[in-house]
């Protein structure tokens, strides 16, 4: 079945061709079609073009599908081209006539523009729930560990004083960072679309303001053309965000790979994190880790893709975009997997609490050393000189003194309340949203 069908048929590899993924990938959309064609449906009700016992029926119609849906046992038939064909096909088997006019002043172009924006709403409020539970992790391991002290690097060489606390809590604030990404992401996601057809409107005397309201959409994406046009803008600025997610834990897991190893020792996974060697007993290698890194560095290379097939299209529909879909969903479940695992392995960590005492570590503390000198009066540049004297001759010794570092961002105040408030600005409500879907299945 195609909601274009004329009554003619097309080649049998064209077909293959231009269907492609969709009746894999349209899964992941079903919630949101029928989601879509209950708010249409009921705006063409209150317009006149359904009649009220058409509208029970159909309602009754979608929320079995809805059921299906979410029971997962909704599935595309071979043969039905896609997820819209396929719920509107149900729809006529079950409702007759009425389930043929549940398409009127729509195009696929707005149905599919309107699940991709519904889905990808959700996904968000998803993937910003999980960013919050790996957030908490952190801050609570660097809250645990805040006294803790490891050695700083620069240029990979050992450099000042830190703390688990100190490192832990970088990455927990640059997730919250992350989420003004996140948010504005939901922010373009969270317009509607639906009434703009293939891009240039519908004679049919639609009523826009009433699925923006039904389907708890934030605002209109008010031009029929630009409506259309956010194809490729919304899955390059969705992916966008996802990559700055992947980006810090990405780096995040290239520190623990890093700092699990025999040479650093700073911290240890548990054994059911790890995998062996097929020749090496000993060997318990930080796979999920690695992974992490390399899907992390992927996901950031989906919005150059996405770029790539949406440049330089003109204003309009093109089928171009389906190709966008097969780069996107899959990403939403990439990401979720990662913040998951990472999540789980930083919850179980063993972190070493004696790594200072190791002498490779002793010039952790000359600046500490030249700063002491410094409230003593010696000009910084007198004291950086004599204590790196001393260190280049070989007779520099560090007394083992406590440190008392107290400016904010430091070892002695991480401003950890600072940066969990910063978390909670950064978030977007998506409480309308959530509640809007409720009630239309109601």
């Amino acid at each position: 079945m195609k909601l274009w069908d004329k009554g003619y048929s097309t080649d049998a590899f064209v077909e293959e061709f231009t269907v492609g993924r969709d009746r894999e990938l349209d899964l992941y959309l079903a919630e949101a079609d029928v989601l879509g064609n209950m708010a249409h449906m009921k705006m063409l009700n209150s317009i006149g073009l359904i009649s009220d016992e058409e509208r029970d029926a159909l309602t009754e119609g979608l929320k079995k599908i809805y059921e299906q849906v979410l029971a997962g046992n909704f599935s595309i038939e071979e043969g039905v081209e896609d997820v819209h064909s396929q719920v509107e096909f149900l729809l006529t088997e079950m409702c007759g006539d009425a389930g043929k006019r549940i398409h009127t002043g729509r195009s696929r172009n707005d149905q599919v523009m309107v699940d991709l924006k519904l889905f990808s709403r959700s996904a968000l409020i998803h993937l910003q729930q999980s960013v919050e539970e790996l957030f908490n992790t952190l801050m609570a391991k660097a809250e645990e560990y805040k006294d803790v002290l490891m050695p700083g690097y620069t240029h990979m060489q050992v450099a000042m004083p830190s703390s688990f606390g100190m490192w832990l809590s970088a990455y927990a604030e640059a997730l919250a960072d992350d989420l003004l990404m996140l948010k504005a992401a939901y922010e373009l996601v969270n317009t509607n679309p639906l009434g703009s057809g293939a891009g240039y409107g519908s004679s049919v005397p639609l009523n826009r303001t009433m699925t923006t309201r039904l389907l708890g959409f934030e605002d209109l994406a008010y031009n029929s053309i630009y409506a259309q046009m956010q194809r490729g803008k919304t899955e390059r600025t969705v992916l966008t965000a996802i990559a700055a997610v992947a980006a810090t834990i990405g780096r995040l897991a290239q520190d623990v790979c890093l700092y699990s190893c025999a040479n650093f020792g700073f911290v240890k996974l548990p054994d059911a994190f790890t995998t062996g060697s097929s020749i090496m007993p000993h060997k318990k290698n930080p796979d999920i880790f690695e992974l992490t890194r390399a899907k992390c560095n992927r996901l950031q290379a989906l919005p150059t893709e996405v770029t790539l097939i949406s440049t330089n299209l003109p204003a309009g529909y093109f089928r171009d975009m389906q190709l966008t879909k097969e780069i996107y969903v899959p990403a939403f479940k990439e990401i979720d997997d990662i913040v998951r695992m990472v999540k789980a392995g930083i919850g179980q960590m063993w972190i070493n609490c004696d790594i200072l005492s190791n002498d490779i570590y002793k010039y952790l503390f000359t600046v500490e050393d030249v700063n002491d000198a410094v409230a003593n009066g010696v000009p910084f540049r007198d004291a950086y000189r004599e204590v790196g004297m001393r260190v280049q001759n070989g007779t520099y010794e560090h007394d083992g003194r406590e440190l008392h570092h107290t400016h904010e961002g430091s070892i002695g105040n991480l401003c950890l309340e600072g940066i969990a408030a910063k978390f909670a600005r950064h978030k977007f409500d998506y409480s309308v949203a959530v509640e809007a879907e409720q009630k239309l299945m109601e």
